[in-house]
């Protein structure tokens, strides 16, 4: 036996459906908007925002020579030839550095002092010069100092600029032509490592990671953090913008103006910082309050080259990033919050206040994805804000739309039994849902299925909601047509509004002609219905114009919009004392419609809770411009082979009274009969409502039939006894009714009588 679903289990998926739709819909679209690089520059320019945020501080260990626009004016060059190299570099030796970075090309000579400059390069072991090796060959690239190169004191100062002109990559090493070059920074921190006897050592065998202390260096790869297909050649990684350093100016080196001390044990980077220059960069730092700062290369060096000794001698750990899936789930995750908080609090706005509970929680989650993203970089991991931030709107943006796609359903909902002016009252108008209501004259019409409460009891609930949305169905069509507003379904009977939410002058006399037209729709209802093997149904419809409140009736947790008042009492009194088939109308409804109503007559009636006699009208049709008309059945009442023996209990209202009272069906029709009873008992009041026993006299001690029927009028006389409309019975009854009506049909003088009547 499989394993099935637990219904509390199928309930809760059912009742949060929109969460597990929108979370993986918008997951889904936001990686693959992610993976066409869309939105790379975003993520970019929020990685920028928050390294603008994280703490700085003052690197000692690498100071800069910086050569600027007043070194120029003090030289009264721009050029360093070699002989002012050499002596630049000698005071800087005199310094006693751990290394001296030189960040100026000098892959040509630049005499006078071209001999001096090279003791200098060869009597300098910690000295490191550079090469370009990024680029075409002669035209991008640059060559390093000979005498230098020689001795592998040469670093590529090579970087790396993002598509929108930011340094965020730095190199540890190129490779070219199969060889690889190590960087200008990393050559530079290696050597001060060195000094400390901490040296770099491979991870595994084949792989490019290498540990410095405790800390792995691996290389960045192409989707790393919030890159998309990067070039990810050589050994990159993430430049950590945290340092700053001790700058002194190229004049002040030549006039001796540094402490001796300044430079000692130190790496000292000799290179140009100011604007004339053109060595100047954007990194994430550069911008400000809108004002972009552009740093000197130099400078970038010495960032690599701190972050290179923070790893390997404090242990601080390179910034890194998730891997793919990872961070797929992490897009996931807040695609989720999005898609729970909308949804649980997609009801809000009914409280007080609450329209703005649904967006200060997504601003919350927005403002604990932001700290949690920081905080990840504080601790070193580029986490990805761009995509979980969409996540997060996109699916709420989807529950949203998903409620707004049910409200449209709710809205065609509710235009099947409501008029659209009522939908557009509920849904559009701002007083549309605000409790209370307002006195006015309106027309309602209420019908009611004859007898199928009774004939339900022998069916099962799937064949009683089958017929009921059989008839329900057919019947909203014609309310809807007629421009009715169904205010109600109780059981099988129907509460339909004119004049309410909007009125007009013909709401009485379209009721009539709603009324007329959902009688001749029963005739195709009951071609169904029969076809399941059913009795057919009948209805009464009772239609009365007065004045009610009406509005928004309940509380602020539940509300229905409807009507109250004691003429909505009297409609439901006027329908009563229909018989299956009937229309009365009262005669304030009959004077509202105007002459195109057509009636068969009308009778006084005292209905119950109602201090005066009502006239009610018998409807048979209505005129321009509807022109339909009630068929008459005339009835013909034969007398029965076999008078049947019966029982009686009169009706009043729902409740069944006590005295039981016999008689015997002497006469009968296509739908009702006549019964005597003794000449000492009173006939029931017309329009009386009455349960009848059927007494099976041939099988004694058997169990009576039960149908209903309704009083039409009493015989005084000899044959002392009244009228009746059948109104319910069970199939069996019928087929047996149906088989007597028939006979007495056969009989001679039934035909003769008939033909007489």
């Amino acid at each position: 036996m499989g394993w099935t679903i637990p219904s509390a289990w199928k309930r809760f998926l059912w009742q949060s459906r929109g969460i597990w739709i929108a979370t993986p819909t918008v997951t889904a679209m936001v990686i693959l908007l992610r993976f066409t690089g869309v939105l790379q520059v975003l993520e970019w320019q929020s990685y920028d925002a928050g390294v603008r945020l994280l703490p700085r501080h003052e690197d000692e260990r690498i100071v800069i020579v910086g050569i600027d626009e007043q070194d120029v004016t003090y030289l009264n060059t721009p050029i360093i030839d070699d002989q002012l190299l050499a002596k630049i570099l000698t005071k800087l030796k005199a310094q006693q550095p751990t290394a001296i970075g030189l960040d100026l090309y000098r892959d040509l000579p630049m005499p006078p002092g071209t001999d001096e400059l090279a003791a200098v390069f060869t009597s300098t072991p910690n000295l490191v010069g550079i090469e370009k090796v990024a680029g075409k060959p002669g035209i991008e690239t640059v060559n390093p100092p000979p005498l230098l190169k020689e001795n592998n004191q040469v670093g590529a100062n090579d970087l790396i600029i993002d598509a929108d002109n930011i340094v965020r990559r730095g190199f540890i090493y190129l490779v070219r032509d199969g060889e690889p070059h190590y960087s200008f920074g990393l050559h530079l921190a290696l050597r001060f490592l060195d000094g400390l006897k901490i040296y770099p050592e491979p991870v595994r065998e084949g792989s490019d990671d290498f540990r410095l202390n405790k800390v792995v260096f691996s290389p960045l790869q192409s989707d790393s953090g919030g890159y998309i297909r990067a070039d990810d050649g050589g050994f990159q990684l993430l430049i950590d913008y945290q340092s700053s350093f001790p700058k002194v100016s190229l004049t002040d080196v030549l006039e001796d103006k540094l402490p001796a001390d300044w430079g000692k044990g130190k790496i000292i980077l000799l290179g140009k910082v100011g604007e004339s220059f053109k060595d100047l960069y954007f990194t994430p730092n550069s911008s400000t309050l809108g004002l972009s700062r552009a740093v000197p290369g130099v400078e970038i060096h010495g960032n690599i080259i701190s972050q290179i000794l923070n790893a390997g001698i404090e242990g601080q750990p390179l910034l890194k990033s998730w891997s793919e899936p990872l961070e797929w789930l992490w897009v996931g995750l807040w695609s989720f919050f999005g898609a729970v908080i909308t949804w649980q609090l997609r009801y809000a706005t009914r409280r007080s206040g609450g329209q703005w509970l649904p967006i200060a929680a997504i601003v919350g989650s927005l403002g604990a994805l932001l700290a949690i993203s920081y905080g990840a970089l504080l601790a070193g991991w580029w986490l990805p804000v761009i995509p979980p931030m969409l996540g997060l709107l996109g699916s709420g943006v989807f529950i949203v739309t998903w409620m707004a796609r049910a409200g449209v359903q709710v809205r065609n909902t509710f235009g099947r039994y409501l008029t659209d002016q009522v939908v557009a009252t509920l849904l559009e108008n701002p007083e549309g849902l605000k409790m209370g209501g307002d006195r006015r004259p309106i027309t309602i019409l209420t019908s009611d299925l004859r007898g199928f409460t009774s004939t339900s009891e022998g069916l099962n609930p799937e064949e009683v909601v089958k017929v009921l949305n059989i008839y329900f169905g057919k019947m909203a069509d014609v309310i809807t047509h007629h421009g009715g507003t169904i205010d109600e379904f109780m059981g099988d009977g129907i509460l339909v509004l004119f004049g309410a939410p909007t009125s007009q002058q013909d709401d009485a006399l379209r009721a009539v002609a709603c009324g007329i037209e959902m009688q001749l729709a029963l005739r195709e209802v009951n071609q169904q219905v029969t076809g399941l093997g059913l009795q057919p149904l009948e209805m009464g419809i009772g239609i009365n114009t007065g004045e009610v409140v009406v509005g928004n009736i309940g509380s602020e947790k539940r509300t229905k919009y409807g009507v109250v008042g004691a003429q909505v009492n009297l409609t439901y009194r006027i329908e009563s004392y229909t018989t299956g088939g009937q229309i009365f109308i009262s005669s304030t409804t009959l004077e509202a419609a105007g002459d195109q109503v057509q009636v068969n007559g009308h009778r006084t009636v005292q209905p119950k809770g109602v201090k005066d006699p009502v006239v009610i009208w018998d409807v048979a049709g209505v005129g321009e411009p509807y022109n339909l008309s009630l068929a008459i059945e005339e009835q013909n009442y034969l007398p029965v082979i076999e008078p049947l023996p019966l029982e009686y209990v009169c009706l009043e209202g729902k409740h069944i009274t006590e005295v039981v009272i016999p008689g015997t069906l002497r006469q009968i029709s296509a739908k009702g009969g006549f019964i005597q009873i003794s000449p000492d008992q009173h006939c029931p009041d017309s329009l009386t409502n009455i349960k009848i026993n059927l007494i099976n006299l041939r099988e004694p001690g058997a169990p009576s039939t039960a149908l209903y029927a309704k009083v039409l009028d009493s015989v005084p006389g000899e044959s002392h006894g009244f009228y009746v409309h059948f109104s319910a019975m069970p199939t069996d009854i019928a087929q047996r009714f149906r088989q007597l009506y028939q006979g007495a049909l056969a009989q001679p003088t039934a035909i003769a009588s008939a033909q007489g009547g």
